[in-house]
Formats: structure tokens, C-alpha cells, sequence
């Protein structure tokens, strides 16, 4: 297993983490052996955004005796009301849910205290100008979240809410197909066929910029939707008009700056050990630029993707990463700190670039390398 810092919370975690959805319906003694598998995997990291009381009872019975080997994510505004999940932004509910939380998972706090789904900027006023944020601030003062997160798949309100400050973690959706399609409020328009019925270029840049402002301001992300619901792992509901293998799709989502972890919802030690695959699987296994770069009806011409085919530099030149630093930095301003110790940091740089020009036929996405390693050097000074 590889672990990654989760932002500036100070948490190691596991890249390849658990979402416990796919739990739902097994009984106490199964769900253990699933974490027993997962942390005999080396998995620390799992999220609980379902309210069902039997998975939390359940969950909470199978982590007896080592709640400390896990960073838990917990969701507040998510209930359980008339036998079925329910998001709300009713206090009184919201309160009655963590405590429910708490209790059934035998814990008296939670790592991440995620605020739970926030895809429209009314409802994030709501959130954030109301009764939800204080009460979320007043978990964290007690102890019993111990950083705030925000669920989002909307790239326009996940800024919003980095930028207030508040959060510590954001949960978002990312894979290659969702990156295209711009900030929208309606969630179903990602899943919906009609949305990539028309040719469709390069990263949406709102996305892109979220991820760098995360990764500028210390903000870890953890991803959500990571195989499309499925969808990216069939050929015939692939919007690609061919699959990608798991492997691929979290390769993809960890090559974003400031994710540290993937959340894989699995219903079964098999689907697990396909996300587990990505540890020791092979460049070529893990090569999405394969599967994105040849498809006629959707491209990222220009675009680095961080996909490392350029390499080998004849200088010895990380050009991926000294692309995703030199994209780290604002336009204007000063350099962030972290970013420039960790330009710093690498071996060879921009500087030393002698345009020899192998790189560039070795890219699938078509980037003007030479330029874009003169532009980094510009910027850092070596």
C-alpha cells in the first residue's frame, strides 16, 4: 500500500481507501472479514456516508478493539428517516444523525466530520451563512470531528467552499469523463448520455483549478465516483465507447493535484482487490493516456495530463511534475512555499531542459514540452 498526507490535516492514508456503501445488506461477521481483508491490505481510510443503522451497527461492531487504525470519515446531514437515506439541513435531525453515528460505530469521535453533499451555491449559502457550519464548528471545538470536510460534484461550490477557509477535506468526484463536462447543479447531467453526445476538449479549466487552489491551500481530497458508477469499466456504457480496467480510472484520479485518496466502494473482496491492483501494478497497467488520447470525439490536445509518457527526459527532468508545479502556481503573486520547496526538491529542473525535442513525440496529448519547461524555468528561476 502507498499513503499520502491528506492535506495539511497531518493524516497519513492509504491512496486506496473504502467506501462502505457496498457493505450494505451483510451481516456483522461478514462485514468483518471484508475489513479484516481491507486492512491486512493496508487500507486505514474509509468513509461512512450512509445512515442506514444496521451497516453503522454493524461497521461499528467490526471495528472494535482498532478504531485507532482507521481515519474515519464520517457524514453530517445525512439520516435515516422512514426507512430510507435522507440528506437534510435540519439541525435537530443533523444532531440526532452524528449522535447516531457515533454511538453505533462505538466511537466518541470521527477524523473527518464531512458535510454532506453540496451541489448548489442556495444550498451552500444555506450551509455556511446558517445554523449547519456553526453547529460543524462546534464538533470540531469539542473534539468530536477533529477537520471538516464537504462532499461536492459540482466544481463552482467546491471552490466556494475552499475558499472560505473552513474546510480541511473535500470529497469530489473525479475521472476522466466527469473532468469534461463544466460546473453544473444538477448532478444527473454527469451520468446523463446526452451530455457527451457532442465532441468535447480538454479538462473542464474550472475543475483543473480546483484541484491546483486544493493543492495550494493544503486542502486533501479524497475521490468519490471514481469508475463513473461503473459505467467507465463497460464498453457499452463507456460515453469513451471503450472501458478502462480500474487500475486505469484510479491512476487517473491520483495524477490530479491534491488528491491523496480514492474511495472505492466495494461490494466484495474481489472488487477490492481490482482497486488493490493499482499498488503494484506496471506503468503500462496504469497507462490511461492509452485509452483517452485515441478517441476522435473527445480530446485533451495541448493538455499535460500528468500521464508521464513523455519520459525518459535525456536530462533527467521530471516533466510531469514540473509541469504540475509550474501549473500550481497563480498567475500572479509569489510562488507558494510548499510548491516551491517541492519544485525544489526534485532532481533536475526546468532550467536544464536542452530541447532535444524526444519528449514531445512521445507525447499522446500533443504539448509544446520545450515551451512549457521554459515557461516553469521563467517562473521558479532555475
Amino acid at each position: 500500500m502507498k499513503y499520502r498526507s491528506l492535506g495539511r490535516t497531518g493524516l497519513e492514508v492509504s491512496t486506496v481507501a473504502l467506501g462502505c456503501e457496498g457493505f450494505v445488506g451483510m451481516s456483522a461477521e461478514q462485514l468483518r472479514a471484508e475489513l479484516d481483508f481491507a486492512r491486512q491490505a493496508g487500507i486505514n481510510f474509509i468513509d461512512l456516508y450512509a445512515s442506514n443503522p444496521d451497516l453503522r451497527s454493524n461497521l461499528g461492531s467490526a471495528l472494535a478493539g482498532r478504531r485507532e487504525q482507521f481515519v474515519i470519515q464520517g457524514h453530517i446531514c445525512s439520516v435515516w428517516e422512514n426507512g430510507q437515506y435522507l440528506r437534510t439541513r435540519d439541525l435537530q435531525k443533523t444532531e440526532a444523525a452524528f449522535e447516531d453515528l457515533l454511538t453505533r460505530l462505538g466511537t466518541d469521535y470521527v477524523d473527518i466530520g464531512m458535510i454532506h453533499y453540496v451541489d448548489q451555491e442556495a444550498d451552500f449559502r444555506r450551509v455556511f451563512d446558517g445554523e449547519i457550519i456553526r453547529y460543524v464548528r462546534r464538533l470540531k471545538q469539542e473534539g468530536r470531528i477533529r477537520h471538516i470536510g464537504l462532499s461536492s460534484h459540482n466544481p463552482a461550490v467546491a471552490r466556494m467552499a475552499v475558499e472560505t477557509g473552513e474546510i480541511d477535506v473535500l470529497m469530489f468526484s473525479i475521472n476522466p469523463c466527469y473532468d469534461l463536462q463544466p460546473p453544473g447543479e444538477d448532478v444527473d447531467a454527469l451520468w446523463a448520455d446526452e451530455s457527451y453526445d457532442h465532441a468535447l476538449q480538454n479538462i473542464d479549466p474550472q475543475r483543473e483549478r480546483l484541484y491546483e487552489l486544493c493543492a495550494r491551500e493544503g486542502v486533501g481530497i479524497d475521490v468519490m465516483k471514481v469508475y463513473g458508477g461503473g459505467d467507465l469499466l463497460s464498453d457499452e456504457r463507456s460515453p469513451f465507447g471503450r472501458a478502462l480496467t480500474p487500475v486505469q480510472c484510479i491512476d487517473y484520479a491520483l495524477s490530479r493535484p491534491g488528491v491523496a485518496a480514492v474511495m472505492v466502494g466495494s461490494r466484495s473482496q474481489q472488487e477490492m482487490r481490482a482497486a488493490l491492483d493499482w499498488c503494484t501494478a506496471s506503468e503500462a497497467e496504469k497507462d490511461y493516456a492509452s485509452v483517452i488520447s485515441r478517441l476522435e470525439k473527445f480530446t485533451w490536445h495541448g493538455h499535460c495530463m500528468y500521464c508521464g509518457h513523455c519520459a525518459p527526459c535525456t536530462a533527467g527532468i521530471d516533466i510531469a511534475s514540473v509541469n504540475k508545479f509550474r501549473n500550481l502556481c497563480p498567475d500572479r503573486g509569489e510562488i507558494p512555499e510548499t510548491v516551491r520547496e517541492h519544485y525544489g526538491a526534485l532532481q533536475h529542473h526546468a532550467s536544464e531542459c536542452v530541447a532535444c525535442g524526444a519528449c514531445k513525440s512521445r507525447c499522446p496529448f500533443g504539448v509544446e514540452i520545450i515551451a512549457s519547461m521554459r515557461r516553469a524555468a521563467d517562473k521558479f528561476g532555475y
